[in-house]
Formats: C-alpha cells, sequence, structure tokens
C-alpha cells in the first residue's frame, strides 16, 4: 500500500494536470481545433534558432563524455561563472560562480532550498493567489504552508496582513515575480517596504528570515515593465529559476538558484544546497542543456506574441463584463467569476469546450485563470464561446 502521505497526494491531484487530461478527452469527441484549452502554462512559442543550433555545435564540438558526464551537484564551474557574469552585468551585482547552483527547473531550485533551510514545523508564507504546487514542495520537507492575502483590488502583497502572520516559527516568505495565476509584477516599492518588514521581523524574532522569489517568468513582461532584482533590497534572498518560459524548454528541466552572497551562514546555505540536489535525486542539473544555456544567456523568445495575444482576449473578456486585471507579466490572465462558485462556473464553460483552471487551486475562490500561451487563431475562435457562456448568466 502507498504511504499516507502519498495517498493524500493522488486524491489531491493538481487541478490543472487534470483540466489538461480532459482537453485530451475532449480533443478526442470534437476535434482539438474545436477545444481551447487554456489550462495549462506550456509555451506555444517556439525556442530561438539559436538553442537549435548550440545544441548541434556542442554536440560537435564537446567532448562526449564533458556533455553527458558528473559534474559538481552543483552544476558546471564554467557555466555558473557564464550566468553570475551575465547577472553581474544585468543587475549591477557582484556574485561569483559559487553563488549560483544548476537545478532542474525553478520546482527543483525551490525544493533544495526548502530542503536546505526548513525544520520540521517551519513555517513558509506565501501571497494568495498563489502556484498550488508551493502546497507540496514545502510539505515535503515537513513545513507548514501560511497563506496571507493579497489587496483584492491589486493583487498586490497585503503587508498588513503578512505582519500579523510572522511568528518565531516563520523561516521564508515564497513570492511569484512575475505572479502565476494574475500576471501581477511586485514593483519596486513593493518590495523595499516587504524588504523593510522583514529586517524588522529578523530583530524582532532574533532569527533568519528567508525571501525566496520564484521568477520563471522574469523575461516575459509587457509594455516596458521592470522586475525589481530582489538581491539589491534584502540580503537574506533566492531567487528560483528557470528557462522553461524565457526560453521555451519546459521539458528539458533547466534553471538555477542564485544565492545572495551576502546571506547568513552563506558558506552553509551552498554547501546545503548542493547536497539538496545530489540526495533529493536530481543529482544535478541536465548536462547538456546546461551548456546550451551558457550560449543562449542573451537569448529570449519574442513576447510579442504573448502580448498579442494578451491584449485580444483581455479586450473580448473586458467587453463581456468580467472583472480582471491586466497583466503586466507571465501568460495568464485571472478574471473574477460571473458568480461565487468558480469551480461551478468552469464546469459550465465546458460545455462550450472553454477549459479554465478555478481559482480555488490557487488559494483565490471566485476567480479563473486563463493561459493564453496558445496560438493567436485558436485564441480568436474561442471568443463567441465566451460570449455564449456569458449569456447563461444574462450579463
Amino acid at each position: 500500500m502507498i504511504s499516507k502521505k502519498m495517498k493524500t497526494l493522488v486524491n489531491n491531484s493538481s487541478v490543472i494536470r487534470a483540466m489538461f487530461e480532459e482537453g485530451t478527452r475532449l480533443s478526442n469527441i470534437y476535434g482539438k481545433d474545436n477545444v481551447f484549452d487554456y489550462s495549462i502554462g506550456n509555451p506555444n512559442v517556439e525556442p530561438p534558432q539559436k538553442v537549435k543550433d548550440t545544441v548541434i555545435d556542442i554536440l560537435n564540438e564537446e567532448s562526449p563524455n564533458l556533455i553527458h558526464g558528473y559534474m559538481n551537484n552543483s552544476g558546471y564551474e564554467d557555466v555558473r561563472n557564464s550566468i553570475s557574469s551575465f547577472l553581474n552585468k544585468k543587475n549591477s551585482l557582484n556574485l561569483e560562480s559559487k553563488d549560483i547552483v544548476m537545478t532542474c527547473g525553478a520546482a527543483g531550485g525551490l525544493n533544495i532550498i526548502l530542503k536546505t533551510i526548513l525544520n520540521p514545523g517551519d513555517e513558509v508564507i506565501t501571497f494568495a493567489p498563489f502556484f498550488g504546487e508551493y502546497n507540496n514542495y514545502v510539505s515535503n520537507f515537513d513545513g507548514k504552508l501560511i497563506i496571507v492575502p493579497t489587496h483584492a483590488n491589486t493583487f498586490e502583497p497585503n503587508l498588513e496582513e503578512l505582519e500579523k502572520s510572522i511568528n518565531k516559527n516563520t523561516k521564508a516568505i515564497i513570492i511569484n515575480n512575475p505572479n502565476n495565476p494574475t500576471g501581477v509584477i511586485y514593483s519596486e516599492e513593493v518590495i523595499k517596504n516587504l524588504s523593510s518588514l522583514l529586517e524588522k521581523k529578523q530583530k524582532d524574532f532574533n532569527t533568519s528570515i528567508y525571501l525566496i522569489s520564484d521568477e520563471p517568468y522574469r523575461e516575459i513582461v509587457y509594455d516596458n515593465a521592470k522586475v525589481p532584482c530582489i538581491l539589491k533590497y534584502y540580503k537574506n534572498t533566492f531567487i528560483g529559476y528557470s528557462y522553461s518560459k524565457s526560453l521555451s524548454l519546459p521539458g528539458e528541466r533547466i534553471g538555477y538558484v542564485v544565492i545572495n552572497p551576502s546571506i547568513d551562514d552563506c558558506s552553509e546555505i551552498e554547501q546545503g544546497l548542493n547536497i539538496a540536489n545530489r540526495i533529493l535525486g536530481f543529482v544535478n542539473a541536465p548536462s547538456l542543456f546546461q551548456r546550451v544555456i551558457a550560449r543562449c544567456l542573451e537569448s529570449e523568445v519574442d513576447v510579442d506574441i504573448y502580448k498579442r495575444n494578451r491584449d485580444l482576449l483581455y479586450n473580448h473578456i473586458r467587453k463581456l463584463g468580467f472583472e480582471c486585471i491586466k497583466p503586466q507579466g507571465a501568460f495568464y490572465l485571472f478574471p473574477k467569476c460571473p458568480i461565487d462558485d468558480d469551480i461551478k462556473f468552469c464546469e459550465d464553460a465546458k460545455k462550450f469546450n472553454l477549459l479554465l483552471v478555478p481559482g480555488s487551486a490557487f488559494g483565490c475562490p471566485g476567480h479563473f485563470r486563463m493561459a493564453y500561451c496558445i496560438s493567436y487563431d485558436k485564441i480568436e475562435k474561442s471568443l463567441p464561446a465566451f460570449d455564449k457562456l456569458m449569456a447563461l448568466y444574462n450579463w
């Protein structure tokens, strides 16, 4: 028999993944072109040509034993040096290769951070709405996830509520910037105020409180928006980064963790992350794509494709009367449902072959998420289905 903990996980399997499977089922019935799957953040924009060319070049130029062999659990030294130099130039930092740990995507990065810092019973705080897997990542290491609301009109962190939630057991705060599912970017002012609050609480409790910024969407931003670099504002920080979105490589599972060189117990943290990579079974980040991304640091996908999708979908649902904050980044819309029951609303949407994810999956009932990383033509074709859906509620 499987463990009780795993049985609970199976029973509460991801709503997003379940909706993705539902899309496959409906496609078999109605045809793929007639099912409008907004459920999963699987990039539709192709990776830059530079990525393909680099894979071929590396396979032709570098030693097979180097490309496919083991390396330090934290990753190839030359790759980590290239990334630290790139980030130093981009953000005016002073990172070294030791401050970078190559990971199996941002998810792998968050797990090795939490493995390194959490004791059983430690609390990790995040803001709703949030990426639902944070529950599992914290639970993996017997921590407790504490959910704090955001301001309803902006989805920015409610720092007053955060202050009430921090106590002697608080070990970390996770933010997701730009945010999944809202597309909101936490501004420099928000980050500064958050940092000041954490500095105060560290002194109050005479402890270290870590700020973990989950940033797989850092390069997916619109209208000249900027994502603040948290390393500049608070010393006890980690960044978890992934190339899943910025280079459209979600299946390659390649990313990194950045450690603020000023972090408390820096040497122990670095050693802990290195060992966590090994003992959690990752061992190391994928070897070939470590070497690929080191040559593609200046490359990005065409974000204008996502912006065009955003504008088409956002403008249409706003005309229908949906309340929705216009996203500054990522590739999601998070509108308010026309009824209180977001699960029923998403079930109603299936009648018109629209696959939407209820906000409850993100700790925010009464809303729903749409991933607009699908083709422009598919979005255009789906618009009449939204008209029919809203007609159910006499809007």
